[in-house]
């Protein structure tokens, strides 16, 4: 599948044109199949979308949406740098949704204490449970994307990264803080309907055409990543400058 690629002037078009397909594809689904499945990210891009559907989500009906992250950093839950809080307090504070359909990954104060490998086998459990014992295929997974062309917390030539099995993985040695952290692993990234980048930023050129080159995913974890129905790059033109 050839992606869609669109390049915006400023990261506010781009946030306002995701925004605005975001509510167009959560409302067909939502047609389609009453439940829409939602991986959120986090990243300035990721959260200024959530900020503009608190203000505007058309017709999207929040109570039925299954949200999910694609990552979180393993730190206390009152941490500033969880993106589950960082998504309360631009979007899901504001709307309506279903507290049983939000499902944060474990911080490092919850439940499994500092167990990090049974908070990330507890979230791959959350998966199968929310898709009736299937590995989830979402409606839309959301990616912010690093220089290095890391997407939710798989690193180049990491055993994330070269995971292919699991759909959750623990992450103790992160290049970039905090170390620890749970994500979402390629092979449930790419059974995702919509693969949506949300890039922006001159350093993030050389991983956005690398990825559109057929990179190979152990180099740039972008490049592994696709959508069964669309993958769409959404770029400010200092992101799309190499291509």
């Amino acid at each position: 599948m050839i992606p869609e690629t669109l390049v915006f002037d400023d990261k506010s078009d781009l946030v306002a044109t995701a925004s605005s397909r975001f509510v167009d594809l959560v409302t067909k689904a939502q047609a389609d199949h009453g439940v829409a499945s939602v991986v959120l990210t986090g990243g300035s891009n990721g959260i200024a979308i959530l900020r503009a559907l608190a203000a505007d989500s058309g017709d999207v009906d929040w109570s039925r949406i299954e949200l999910f992250w694609g990552d979180d950093r393993f730190v206390p839950a009152d941490d500033p740098e969880r993106n589950y809080g960082q998504a309360r307090e631009a979007l899901l504070d504001h709307v309506p949704v279903d507290p049983a359909r939000v499902h944060a990954m474990a911080p490092s104060d919850g439940e499994f204490g500092d167990d990090i490998e049974a908070a990330a086998a507890s979230y791959a459990s959350v998966l199968t449970r929310t898709s009736a014992g299937r590995v989830p295929h979402f409606d839309l997974h959301l990616l912010g994307m690093g220089g290095e062309g890391h997407i939710n917390s798989l690193f180049p030539h990491t055993a994330a990264t070269a995971e292919t099995e699991k759909t959750v993985v623990a992450v103790e040695d992160s290049p970039k803080p905090p170390p620890r952290r749970i994500t979402l692993t390629l092979p449930v990234v790419n059974r995702s309907k919509a693969v949506w980048f949300l890039v922006a930023g001159e350093d993030k050129a050389e991983a956005v055409a690398a990825a559109h080159t057929g990179a190979h995913a152990a180099d740039w974890p972008c490049a592994g990543a696709h959508g069964t129905d669309e993958t769409v790059w959404f770029l400010d033109r200092p992101a799309a400058s190499r291509l």
